[in-house]
């Protein structure tokens, strides 16, 4: 277990690879923003917008997937105020909103004035279907991120929408799998580093049939008549900036965490809109080593807002945190006992980086120094 010699990110996060400065994947892709020229970017993301105006015949001309969370909000305002687009935003709610949640959703409708669509998914599937990718592999959201990534794109296509916007490319931002480069075409978000190579068939039982899953499923982007739907990333054309963003929608309204930063964060206003993702993000630690300390702290990072040496000390005081907030929660939602979640947790546990000390209790073997 390598950690990068620029941020805290280590090479056991799948498809981080150090080079011989000791740089990760995400390190080099910030040096490789750096050289872009935004104002050209700007300039091909204003031409675009300017032909869906000039021949959209349906209602809305872009769809933005909202859950709120600050990026959302930001991608709606951005492509309403800044580039005139008539925008609709969809939520997927399933999940558990907490109050800033809700709050924030509320407020960016009445503060960018727009409309926005719910998609509430049946209960008992979309639970069956966090169950078992708990179960299976360890990552309860992975039904969660393919609802967002297939029903949005759906919803899209059922009101004829010709653009999605979706926030960052998280592979290319923060070092992944999917891609090396840049790139504007979010056409197969379906493939990301979020969904892997899982399919919603890998879990069809006699419990979730075909017919259940239609948000679930990505779809075919031509249409019948020949449209394509076009599906593109913001964070191609815009410096993505978590920090700036949040300034920027807390101006309208945006509310942080009221009660602090959760267990094993350090900021307040990082995915607090709902209670089921914290577990989903604790289990990295489990197998990779890492949570939300080193994303968060990477991001500072990134954006010059702190030193490593700062970075390292936050993600050694706040790593062991196990995010107790919304932990009985997840086993209400999920129908698991604490037993039953525990002896899951151990069959992720990555022993190459973890050791027991004479107490008998787990450690990391290799903590970022």
């Amino acid at each position: 277990m390598n950690y990068c010699s620029k941020c805290v990110m280590p090479d056991t996060k799948p498809g981080v690879t150090l080079d011989e400065r000791g740089y990760c994947n995400a390190c080099r892709s910030q040096e490789y923003k750096r050289e872009i020229d935004w104002d050209q970017r700007d300039r091909e993301l204003r031409e675009m917008c300017d032909k869906i105006r000039e021949s959209n015949s349906s209602t809305y001309d872009c769809l933005v997937p909202v859950s709120g969370g600050k990026n959302g909000w930001y991608q709606a305002y951005t492509m309403q105020a800044q580039y005139g687009l008539k925008v609709l935003c969809c939520v997927i709610g399933a999940h558990i909103p907490t109050t800033e949640g809700i709050h924030n959703l509320n407020q960016m409708v009445k503060s960018v004035d727009l409309d926005i669509i719910k998609v509430s998914l049946k209960p008992s599937v979309y639970k069956a279907i966090r169950k078992k990718t708990f179960i299976s592999q360890g990552e309860p959201n992975w039904s969660e991120h393919m609802a967002i990534f297939g029903g949005v794109t759906n919803i899209a296509k059922i009101y004829d929408i010709p653009l999605v916007v979706w926030g960052e490319d998280v592979a290319f931002e923060f070092g992944g799998i999917q891609t090396k480069l840049s790139k504007a075409d979010a056409s197969d978000i379906d493939k990301n580093d979020l969904i892997k190579d899982k399919t919603i068939d890998n879990f069809l039982d006699n419990d979730i049939t075909f017919r259940d899953t239609f948000f679930y499923r990505y779809p075919d982007l031509k249409g019948p008549d020949g449209k394509v739907l076009s599906s593109i990333y913001l964070g191609h054309f815009h410096f993505w900036n978590g920090r700036e963003q949040y300034e920027i929608v807390k101006k309208m309204g945006f509310k942080n965490r009221q009660d602090g930063p959760l267990s094993g964060n350090y900021i307040d206003y990082d995915n607090m809109d709902e209670k089921l993702c914290e577990i989903n993000i604790w289990l990295k630690y489990i197998k990779f080593g890492f949570w939300r300390s080193t994303d968060q702290t990477c991001y500072d990072l990134w954006n010059d807002e702190m030193t490593r040496d700062e970075a390292v000390e936050i993600v050694n005081n706040l790593r062991d945190q196990f995010p107790i907030e919304y932990f009985q929660d997840f086993l209400r939602f999920h129908n698991v006992s604490e037993d039953e979640f525990w002896e899951v947790v151990e069959k992720f546990r990555n022993k190459d980086i973890w050791r027991k000390d004479e107490t008998g209790k787990w450690e990391l073997k290799y903590p970022v120094s």
